[in-house]
């Protein structure tokens, strides 16, 4: 049997008990889950930075590389009033450059390290290259050796290739000279002849108002800024990762191996080496897996609590049902050897009446073995107390017989509603009543009585009779099972002792009490109490 009290508080909201106040949670989670707040603000903090830190150094490398053309444009235009200060733009008879005079300012004294600068005439054909006039010796270092037997590398493939990058700068290059003979400053990032990434400004260069050619500033050093880019994203990738293996090991602290904690738990339980489950470490914790131990605590101590109760009950049943089977085996030893026929009958109306006793018996114990299964397997709804009790009083007054004990009914005219069961909850009304009615004497009347209260639990039912009453100290007794007080002349074994201990067992079930007292004007009466639907009990 299932322990009345689990099985009240599983009704309740949130498991609680009926007088257990309300648990707070937090207003702000991620989806009612504090874990997966936590989990989710590691994992996109991780990703933030390295976010963050990509757009800064984008944003930082594009404002590099407008500075660098800014900066290369007002030194064009400055190379460009020293070759007409300096008479490389001529205007008479007709206007034109001068190269030679170009080819002696556009040294070193004007150029620095790491710069190109060509000029262009109107045509766009190359008059002064810096690389040309320059007296530095460029050049790059050359690889190392290859080992000896090592395959060289295709002469004519890397040719080819080095043809083609050759020809795509100097297409990118025409282009940019050709926009700027039309009078408009060009400013771009393109590809050199090494392949290299360069920031080139060409700007119209002018007597008067008259384009004559084109200057041609690059620079080559923006691979250098993209590899110091590079160099600098690698601490924001490094704390990412860091952040990254920090929420990977905290998910594997405090997810994965409580979990495995709690599976070892349940795999002790199945192998019967424990009866609950118990991590007090895990129980104390506020979120999910601090829930999910409880739930599993409550869940196997409840299991426990119902094998003990099974465990009782098969013994109390054992019990009950050894004592008609001795009398039945003993009127059967005794019956071959009785003589008269008045005996003979006696011990035939002995064995019936223990037959009836241990039907009713198994009756009985099979109604109370399947009441757990009822009461989980119906949803609670609202159930109109006033009418249920109206149609169980009604069939008792159709179905009376002569000398039976009438039973009277009164309400009030406001509808009161359950949230419950209507089956279980109309089985304790009818063993409320059929238990009256057992003790009442001839011309005795059972009351029944639907009233609101302005108690916790507001609606009451009361079974009352005129009966002999129950002793003081057995008013809690008679709800445990298989007890019986059987009134003086009512027949052997018509009470099995389970009626009382099903109906607290459903009360409890459905949020409510139930409780016995004697009247002051004698005979008992029977108590019990509900929450009202809408109402917290």
């Amino acid at each position: 049997m299932a322990s009345a009290t689990a099985t009240a508080k599983a009704d309740l909201p949130g498991g609680r008990e009926p007088d257990e106040e309300p648990v707070r949670r937090p207003l702000f989670r991620f989806g009612g889950s504090r874990l997966g707040g936590f989990i989710l603000a590691l994992n996109l903090l991780s990703l933030l930075i390295l976010f963050g830190g990509a757009l800064a150094l984008n944003e930082w490398r594009q404002g590099l590389i407008e500075a660098r053309q800014e900066s290369l444009s007002v030194q064009a235009e400055l190379l460009a009033n020293v070759l007409r200060e300096e008479g490389v733009t001529r205007g008479e008879p007709t206007p034109e450059l001068d190269p030679i005079r170009a080819s002696l300012w556009l040294t070193d004294r004007f150029i620095p390290a790491g710069q190109r600068v060509r000029l262009y005439d109107i045509n766009g054909l190359l008059l002064v290259d810096s690389y040309q006039v320059t007296e530095a010796i460029g050049g790059r270092p050359l690889p190392d050796a290859n080992p000896a037997g090592a395959p060289t590398p295709d002469s004519a493939a890397a040719s080819i290739v080095s043809e083609r990058r050759v020809a795509r700068a100097d297409s990118e290059l025409a282009a940019e000279v050709t926009a700027a003979l039309e009078g408009t400053p060009q400013a771009t990032l393109r590809r050199n002849e090494s392949g290299d990434r360069v920031v080139s400004v060409s700007i119209p260069v002018r007597h008067v108002r008259q384009v004559l050619g084109v200057l041609t500033v690059e620079s080559g050093d923006v691979d250098e800024i993209l590899s110091a880019q590079r160099r600098a994203l690698v601490p924001f990738a490094l704390v990412a990762l860091g952040v990254n293996l920090l929420a990977s090991l905290l998910l594997h602290l405090f997810v994965a191996r409580p979990i495995m904690r709690l599976s070892a738990a349940a795999d002790q339980v199945k192998l019967q080496r424990a009866r609950a489950i118990s991590l007090p470490d895990l129980e104390d914790r506020k979120d999910e897996i601090g829930d999910l131990a409880r739930s599993l605590e409550s869940m196997t101590d409840t299991l426990s609590t119902r094998m003990d109760a099974i465990e009782r009950f098969a013994a109390d049943v054992s019990h009950e049902i050894k004592n008609p089977l001795t009398s039945i085996r003993s009127a059967l030893e005794t019956l071959p050897l009785v003589k008269t026929d008045a005996h003979r009958e006696k011990l035939t109306a002995l064995l019936q009446q223990d037959v009836r006793r241990l039907d009713r018996l198994i009756t009985d114990i099979s109604n109370a073995s399947r009441l757990d299964a009822e009461l989980s397997r119906d949803r609670p709804r609202p159930v109109d107390v006033n009418r249920l009790l109206a149609d169980i009083v009604g069939i008792y007054e159709t179905t009376a017989k002569p000398g039976d004990i009438p039973v009277t009914f009164s309400a009030p005219e406001q509808a009161l509603r359950v949230m419950g069961r209507d089956g279980p909850l109309g089985q304790v009304f009818r063993n409320l009543i059929d238990n009256a009615r057992s003790f009442s004497p001839a011309g005795g009347v059972v009351k029944v009585t639907l009233e609101e209260t302005t108690d916790d639990l507001p609606i009451r039912v009361r079974v009352e009779d005129h009966g002999p009453g129950i002793p003081a100290e057995n008013l809690e007794t008679v709800f445990e099972r298989f007890y019986t007080s059987r009134p003086k002349g009512a027949a052997f074994g018509s009470n099995s002792g389970l009626g009382l201990s099903i109906v607290r067992q459903i009360a409890e079930a459905h949020g409510g009490r139930v409780h016995a007292e004697n009247k002051t004007e004698g005979g008992a009466r029977f108590e019990i109490v509900f929450p009202a639907v809408g109402r917290r009990a």
